[in-house]
């Protein structure tokens, strides 16, 4: 004789996870402040540029998407010439560069960062980056800030931006192999 017996399993609808505590926000979050200097010769005359970034906590603050604040950006530029005087002098914010970028930029990015780039036609040229703050190798929009000869500004989207930081092509490969 066999005796079978069957004994269902009780299946246990238990879920053993660990409790999601959200991370509370830091003290807002600062750029370090930057002073660039750079010597360039513009018609054929030396010039002086310097280029100041300093945290504002003058100016609204920003959160990421986590509520992380961060504390925007004022940039100096001051060119000034070989006997001292200021060709031009001026500080931009973030909303220097509002008709250029979009919503999302005015309400969560700063004012990363100016860069001198060159002179050209056109006139002195500069890189300018408004990005999220916490993604500003990635999420940002690229303008050019241009001084002409007689101190006029002119600002556009920078689509060609070169990202390389440097002029040698032979590195990059634009095909990708």
């Amino acid at each position: 004789m066999v005796f079978g017996a069957c004994k269902e399993k009780k299946e246990s609808t238990d879920i053993i996870t660990t409790k999601y505590v959200p991370k509370k926000p830091q003290p807002p979050i600062a750029m370090p402040s930057e002073t660039i200097t750079k010597n360039v010769t513009w018609q054929d005359k030396p010039y002086t540029v310097v280029i100041t970034r300093q945290a504002s906590d003058s100016l609204l603050q920003v959160k990421d998407e986590n509520g992380q604040p961060y504390i925007d950006n004022r940039v100096e530029i001051v060119v000034t010439r070989a006997d001292g005087s200021v060709f031009f002098k001026k500080v931009f914010t973030k909303a220097s560069f509002n008709a250029y970028i979009d919503e999302s930029f005015r309400k969560n990015g700063i004012l990363a960062g100016i860069q001198y780039d060159e002179i050209d036609s056109k006139g002195m040229e500069f890189s300018v980056v408004v990005g999220l703050p916490d993604a500003l190798d990635d999420v940002f929009v690229p303008l050019e800030l241009v001084v002409d000869r007689f101190a006029n500004i002119a600002i556009s989207r920078d689509d060609d931006m070169d990202m390389r930081g440097n002029d040698d092509d032979d590195d990059y490969d634009d095909d990708g192999v």
